[in-house]
């Protein structure tokens, strides 16, 4: 497959501006493909840093190699969301931003001050994504979820040992992280048409169950 593109342009998605919360494999990975298209995103970080930075091996302390390939082409800035300050400079950089996207669960995402409404207020042409492992209106729609809890729910083990592992195992790759980020990266990009005919931001939510 080939695409060609002006030479104004450095990708399909260059002048949109992703506000991204997001951590370890699924959300990176999503906002890593969507800046590899062009977009200009923003890694938020805590002050202690995304987990990944320091899953080996690495060659210097914070920069394991998960890391640095699911958040290569960011831009950066660490933030205390849990402080005002820090809420309200993620706030203000949200207005000037096209998507807000983080896999924070949405619960602490609203502790946080941070869900659709409070961020719309802000920016009503906002898309708002929220990356959770399960359905917000389901049973465990509090429940935090990491790639192989969401292989064993989902029966991926099971399948491995029918098709010829000698016993139930995990597939050996981020299954469930790389197939809902890619899903992520539908949802941004119908989004983002969708508000270009309409005009107004939205909400997006996607789960891995």
């Amino acid at each position: 497959m080939t695409a060609q593109y002006s030479a104004s342009t450095s990708g399909p998605l260059a002048g949109v501006k992703i506000l991204d919360l997001t951590s370890v494999v699924m959300g990176p990975f999503a906002t890593q493909i969507l800046a590899q298209l062009g977009a200009e995103v923003i890694k938020v970080e805590t002050p202690e840093g995304d987990n990944m930075r320091h899953v080996g091996p690495m060659n210097h302390a914070g920069m394991g190699h998960i890391f640095l390939h699911a958040n290569a082409g960011k831009k950066s800035i660490v933030l205390n969301l849990k402080h005002p300050e820090g809420r309200e400079a993620a706030l203000k950089m949200a207005e000037g931003c096209d998507v807000f996207i983080s896999n924070v669960r949405p619960q602490a995402l609203a502790r946080l001050g941070l869900d659709y409404e409070a961020v719309r207020q802000r920016n009503p042409r906002i898309i708002h994504v929220s990356c959770c492992g399960f359905d917000q209106e389901g049973p465990d729609a509090a429940r935090p979820a990491y790639d192989d809890l969401i292989q064993g729910a989902t029966g991926v083990p099971w399948l491995m040992e029918q098709y010829g592992a000698p016993e139930p195992a995990y597939a050996p790759t981020t299954l469930a992280d790389r197939v809902t980020g890619l899903h992520t990266v539908y949802a941004v990009t119908a989004a983002l048409y969708a508000r270009s005919q309409s005009g107004s931001g939205s909400v997006r939510g996607g789960a891995d169950v």
